[in-house]
């Protein structure tokens, strides 16, 4: 890495994002250290793979996130990989900064046209990002304001047949469908055998009130 231009780019007291392409892991540790000595507000390390384009299999996206983790410092992707799907990888391993080339035509040629994205392509690789990043989330097991519509979805508990008050709860009069509004299949054996403590109609669902 060129030493001397990242001191003098660093002296300059604003944020600096590095390309880590064909340097070692020691020498992306001198280039943090040299920007941070020398002012840099912050600095981003882009993960790079430096072949124009680069294989798909090669992305390695798994290294953004290992970056951070060394350095301490915000990672991203300089994705020279065609189409979209590495950095979109990268973002929800936790990738802030995607650098991707650009051209108006790939027709137009050039030694970057192969990988490069076309403005409806690269309108499409900021949403995917963005969607990836909201997609993230937290790690979560409670229901969900989206999920309680769903509730119907759910198996549970209803009354499959007729039972008079008094009768006995079998296989044959209590089932485990669809919708989730009655007691939650587990309990089906802990009612199996209870008596009725009422007229019980067929469909309506379960419930610790109508077992004796």
């Amino acid at each position: 890495m060129d030493l001397p231009l990242i001191a003098r780019v660093a002296r300059c007291c604003k944020p600096m994002i590095i390309s880590t392409g064909l340097a070692s892991l020691a020498e992306m540790g001198e280039a943090l250290e040299t920007a941070r000595a020398n002012g840099a507000a912050g600095v981003v390390l882009l993960h790079c793979v430096s072949s124009y384009p680069a294989p798909i299999e090669e992305a390695n996206v798994r290294t953004v996130p290992d970056l951070a983790a060394r350095f301490g410092v915000v990672t991203g992707l300089s994705d020279h990989t065609p189409g979209t799907a590495a950095s979109v990888a990268a973002v929800a391993l936790g990738a802030a900064v995607i650098e991707k080339h650009f051209t108006l035509a790939r027709g137009d040629g050039g030694p970057d046209a192969a990988f490069s994205l076309e403005p409806a392509e690269f309108t499409a690789l900021v949403a995917d990002c963005k969607a990836a990043w909201q997609a993230l989330g937290s790690a979560t097991y409670d229901e969900l304001g989206s999920e309680r519509a769903a509730a119907g979805h759910r198996r549970s508990l209803y009354v499959s047949a007729d039972v008079k008050a008094g009768g006995v709860l079998t296989k044959a009069n209590i089932r485990s469908v669809r919708p989730g509004y009655g007691l939650a299949p587990k309990h089906l054996g802990e009612v199996l055998g209870r008596r009725a403590s009422r007229d019980l109609r067929f469909g309506e669902p379960l419930d610790w009130s109508m077992l004796a």
